[in-house]
């Protein structure tokens, strides 16, 4: 069972919703840990404290904040307690937006919201109303010792979470957005619609998969059975020179493979009929001959 990252109210008005949140995705990738090369062992590694010149347990240890130089200021779990925001155990709804008006740069971490049992009535009531008018919910919500504005959205059947970056940590690149003097032709234009057009289709996540990931699980076996491990050869870019001339070529790559595909479709279609003709024969042969009825003599 997932277990609850979050349990609390989601309050709008004077209706309160008795909730849980569960982390929505996670990134899934494979670790490596630290060996020693000379006995192939699984180093540890240990807290060392420099004043007393020895090992310390993890028990000994408290949180500080350097105050200054060296000099650190003691905090304890029940300081960090007594000074908890109300949005520790209630997300207030302080207001609604509308979705598109959100850059999805902002977004950070996804979570479903599940009603417990007395909430959900209201919960699906605040769903609906959300569906019906295509707001989502800005409020805020403490919890990792940090307090986070987050935005509620109805999803499906049910509602999520996303907390949200704040304004000062959405970084600003100069040279980001600099091409907007750079003059491109319309016929360059008219191409490259072309091109997203051969290109386009209905979102599905199934279809994408983390390559690197798949080629170090295939590394990884390929060591462990003493095989050899291949280098993989990437293509060489370079500038594009002339936009028109790459456009046209992109276009008739498209077309082409999908010209082959579509072969490839009718010579497996071609292949099946004669199987199919050949299983029906075949079920004929092995049919035994009708036999002719003696007519009764009168």
């Amino acid at each position: 069972m997932a277990s609850t990252i979050w349990k609390g109210y989601i309050t709008f008005g004077l209706i309160s919703i008795p909730v849980r949140l569960f982390a929505a995705a996670r990134t899934e990738r494979i670790s490596f840990h630290q060996i020693h090369e000379p006995c192939h062992s699984r180093i540890r590694q240990q807290i060392f404290c420099p004043s007393c010149e020895r090992t310390v347990e993890r028990s000994e240890l408290v949180k500080g904040y350097e105050a200054e130089k060296e000099s650190y200021i003691i905090i304890e779990d029940e300081d960090i307690k007594k000074i908890a925001p109300q949005s520790q155990e209630t997300m207030e709804i302080q207001e609604f937006v509308k979705l598109q008006e959100v850059d999805p740069l902002y977004f950070d971490a996804s979570y479903y919201i599940t009603p417990e049992e007395p909430g959900r009535k209201a919960y699906q009531l605040l769903l609906e109303t959300m569906n019906k008018t295509g707001f989502a919910a800005m409020a805020k919500i403490a919890m990792h010792q940090r307090e986070y504005t987050v935005i509620i959205r109805p999803r499906e059947e049910g509602l999520t979470l996303h907390t949200i970056f704040y304004a000062n940590e959405v970084r600003a690149v100069p040279e980001y957005g600099t091409t907007r003097n750079v003059e491109v032709k319309p016929q360059e234009v008219a191409l490259a619609e072309k091109l997203v057009e051969s290109l386009a289709a209905p979102f599905d996540p199934e279809k994408y998969e983390d390559a690197y990931q798949k080629r170090l699980v295939d590394m990884i076996e390929a060591k462990r059975e003493g095989k050899t491990v291949h280098e993989t050869k990437g293509r060489k870019l370079a500038p594009v020179i002339d936009l028109m001339a790459a456009l046209q070529k992109s276009l008739n790559a498209k077309a082409a493979a999908a010209a082959s595909s579509d072969e490839d479709d009718a010579d497996a279609d071609t292949e099946r009929m004669p199987a199919r003709r050949a299983s029906a024969n075949k079920s004929a042969e092995d049919r035994p001959a009708p036999t002719k009825r003696r007519r009764a003599a009168s």
